[in-house]
This record gives C-alpha cells, sequence and structure tokens, in this order.
C-alpha cells in the first residue's frame, strides 16, 4: 500500500491543477471574447436574454424566474378561503387542562434522588 501512496497524490495533485486551469479559463472567457447580453422583461411573460454577436441579435432563451415581474404568472392561484365556522370542541381539550389529582401528586410526592458520585460505602 505505502508504493501507491505517491501515485496517488500526485493524481490527486493533477485533479487539483485540472480543476483550478478549468475556472481560470471560465473567469477569463468574458475578457478573451466580450458578448454584450440584455435582460429583456415584460409583465406577460417571462424574461429573455437577447445576446448581441458581431451586430447580429439572438435570443439565448428565457428563465423560469429571472425578475419579479414573471413570477405572478407562474405562481399557483390564490387559495379560497372559506368562511370561518363556529368553534369546535377539540378532540384533546380535557387532556390538557391540569387535573387537581396531578397537581396534589406532584407536591406530595417523594423528593427527587441527590445527584452525586456513588457511595463507596
Amino acid at each position: 500500500m505505502r508504493a501507491r501512496l505517491p501515485f496517488f497524490l500526485t493524481l490527486g495533485r493533477l485533479a487539483l491543477v485540472g480543476f483550478v486551469l478549468s475556472i481560470g479559463v471560465a473567469i477569463a472567457a468574458p475578457f478573451v471574447q466580450p458578448v454584450s447580453m440584455e435582460l429583456v422583461c415584460s409583465g406577460a411573460g417571462p424574461a429573455k436574454v437577447m445576446v448581441n454577436v458581431d451586430g447580429d441579435v439572438h435570443e439565448m432563451g428565457a428563465g423560469p424566474m429571472d425578475c419579479a415581474l414573471c413570477l405572478p404568472g407562474g405562481a399557483p392561484p390564490p387559495a379560497v378561503l372559506a368562511p370561518l365556522a363556529a368553534p369546535t370542541v377539540q378532540p384533546l381539550g380535557r387532556s390538557v387542562q391540569s387535573i387537581p389529582a396531578a397537581r396534589l401528586a406532584s407536591r406530595v410526592s417523594a423528593p427527587l434522588p441527590p445527584r452525586g458520585p456513588p457511595s463507596l460505602a
């Protein structure tokens, strides 16, 4: 197993170098070939990204929720509120009320055992 340890260290370093290089390329791409992009939004539909490449305008696509104007169109319809009915009897209403016998038993019961190390006697 010791003979393979340098191989795995080298493999891990190569993977890290590849990751850093791919991030570097992704960061440098807009500086090498800049493209102007505009977000066109209307109240009637989703937002569209328009890309201007060498004087030609192309539609890049639509995002589902790019701005606040697009949210109401995709939201579910509001729920219909039913009129409030008279209060009903709760099934567990009696169980949450205090019982006089339980209060008396909690006051009269034996005290809790002391907390501390066990006695060696």
